[in-house]
């Protein structure tokens, strides 16, 4: 893709937001594409790996505020005709229509298959060209004022689901995840097994031409190295001189007891693998939680509902309960109402500082919908021996009302 095409493209229509849209609802944008397009979703799906790798592509920029901001304002200034031939700063007319090849020379960006829109332009980023676009009137830039130097690689992120005692007691599980990494045949130099990449002459190894235009020194990068400053005269087979390939890595990650639903995992260092030197992003792993068929859960504690009948409610019972851990018996005292707590302390998540959370057992007094001639003589017996309770305040009412 040129650097022209990459300067137009409307990342916003690529998330399918507007132009005003909150951070949080571009990432939401993304991750709904992210998942729908993930190549290990549609294997062998040339066109949604290509969507996939535009809308990452989009969200690298549009979820950063300062290419954000820059890229708004370089796509303003193209798209109100601020660049002009002829053009004086301050404004006014003449001149032809201004073509970003004309700042760019017509450079076309390897995109790679390394992550991070800061790739495109070879290597060279927003702030990089925005810079260079006003370096001053008096004079070229220096050889090497606009090379980029380390980048860091992008972040990347993914979603586990966990069973729920996985996720209450904690696991360890294998990764396998899709990502740009370096070529392991040619080590990232994209050179072929034997040679090395030499320094391009035109730019002197900074990767930067400077040249003047009017008022102006603009600084484009070199066509002859792409912007990257060395020239590949035999390329890797494997990569096509690209320096990275897409390939399938295994890491095992470490989910903490009591990880939540929902809950956002940073394992640094983990993601794509910086270039030039730099560091490698971040892997964040979103973690979702399966419900279990018994117990639900609240913060540290772990919760169970427990059904119990009207004479264990009255008379009270010893009432065996499950636990994760094992069964454990709880009292329930006499005359308990439905709803009441009991609680079975340090039965709950238990963290790595070996603090642990409770089981709370709400009981629940079932009322039989059919019962035995035997049965309702008894409960007749014990209604007429057992006035009502709890009327005290309704009956008086009454009485004054009458």
């Amino acid at each position: 893709m040129s650097s022209k095409d990459w300067l137009e493209k409307d990342f916003y229509a690529v998330l399918g937001v507007n132009k005003s849209a909150s951070t949080d609802e571009i990432k939401k944008a993304y991750r709904k594409l992210a998942r729908d397009l993930h190549p290990d979703r549609n294997p062998g799906n040339k066109e949604a790996e290509e969507k996939f790798k535009a809308a990452s592509e989009a969200y690298d920029v549009l979820a950063d505020d300062k290419k954000r901001k820059e890229y708004d304002e370089m796509r303003s200034l193209f798209g109100s005709g601020a660049f002009r031939r002829g053009a004086r700063p301050g404004g006014g007319a003449g001149g032809a229509q201004f073509d970003p090849s004309d700042l760019f020379g017509g450079f076309s960006g390897a995109a790679g298959t390394g992550a991070g829109a800061d790739r495109r332009f070879g290597g060279t980023g927003f702030s990089d060209i925005f810079s260079s676009i006003f370096s001053g009137g008096g004079g070229p830039a220096g050889p090497g004022a606009a090379r980029r130097g380390p980048q860091r690689g992008r972040d990347v992120e993914t979603e586990v689901t966990l069973d729920f005692v996985q996720a209450v007691r904690g696991t360890t599980l294998p990764l396998t995840l899709r990502t740009p990494g370096a070529c392991d045949t040619c080590h990232g130099s994209g050179a072929k097994p034997g040679t090395i990449p030499r320094s391009c002459p035109k730019c002197h190894g900074s990767g930067m031409i400077s040249s003047n235009q009017g008022s102006f020194s603009f600084s484009e990068p070199c066509r002859d190295c792409q912007g990257s400053g060395s020239i590949v005269d035999e390329k890797c087979p494997e990569c096509r001189g690209s320096g990275g390939v897409t390939k399938s890595r295994t890491i095992n990650v470490r989910f903490p007891a009591g990880v939540a639903d929902g809950q956002r995992i940073r394992l640094s260092g983990r993601g794509e693998p910086g270039d030039r030197g730099g560091t490698a992003g971040d892997l964040y792993v979103q973690v979702k939680v399966r419900p279990d068929e018994l117990f639900g859960r609240s913060g540290d504690d772990l919760t169970l509902a427990v059904p119990i009948t009207v004479a264990e409610a009255v008379l009270g019972t010893d009432l065996r309960v499950p636990t994760l851990d094992g069964p454990v018996t709880l009292r329930v005292p006499p005359g308990t109402p439905s709803g009441r707590k009991l609680r079975a302390r340090g039965k709950g998540v238990v963290r790595k500082e070996g603090q642990a959370g409770d089981l709370i057992v709400t009981v629940d007094v079932q009322i039989p919908a059919v019962v035995s001639d035997e049965a309702r003589d008894a409960l007749e017996k014990f209604a007429k021996l057992t006035p009502p309770v709890g009327r005290e305040r309704l009956d008086a009412r009454m009485r004054r009302a009458g």
